[in-house]
């Protein structure tokens, strides 16, 4: 739906007499339309072991002989984001392995949700200011009867139509000046 909708998102304009004004003079009103994709909350991160580094090395600091003698410290490194994620709190090799992996788990995610955002803002960004002359449809009912869609030029005298959810010729023209673009 979003795909097909997006056509819709700006600023439209009505002008009409309002039926609000005792002097029954024309009035502009203008609707932002916003749109946003319906993104899947759930988000699962797996984590192809051809994608990762794994090093293990000696752990630093106490621990004494122990830790002089075995590479229990690990290291993950995730190839396609370059993600670096160590860890030496336990004193066994597949429990370090195990908390880095979590924490690169954690970060992955992280870095998922903070591109989601930038998407979203970015979709954001896109609005235009609701103000004359940033409207990407017009649907005028005084002095004459029209709705027309400034960025495709496609118009129609059908305004009722229109306004009752009729728009399936906006969206294909817009998806047809869309592909010639291209």
């Amino acid at each position: 739906a979003y795909g097909h909708l997006r056509s819709e998102q700006g600023v439209h304009r009505l002008v009409r007499i309002s039926p609000f004004d005792s002097n029954a003079r024309r009035h502009t009103s203008f609707a932002s339309v916003a749109l946003t994709p319906e993104i899947d909350d759930e988000v699962e991160i797996d984590i192809d072991d051809k994608d990762l580094r794994i090093d293990t090395y000696r752990s630093s600091g106490a621990g004494g002989q122990h830790v002089n003698k075995t590479d229990s410290a690990v290291r993950l490194t995730h190839l396609p984001t370059g993600l670096v994620v160590a860890c030496q709190n336990e004193r066994s090799q597949h429990k370090n392995k195990a908390t880095a992996m979590k924490i690169l788990k954690a970060k992955l995610y992280e870095m998922q949700m903070r591109q989601r955002e930038e998407r979203l803002d970015q979709m954001k960004g896109e609005r235009k200011q609701i103000d004359f002359g940033s409207q990407i449809r017009s649907y005028v009912m005084q002095p004459y009867r029209m709705v027309k869609d400034l960025r495709t030029g496609f118009e129609t005298s059908n305004v009722d139509e229109v306004l009752d959810g009729d728009i399936d010729q906006f969206i294909e023209s817009y998806l047809l000046s869309e592909e010639n673009r291209a």
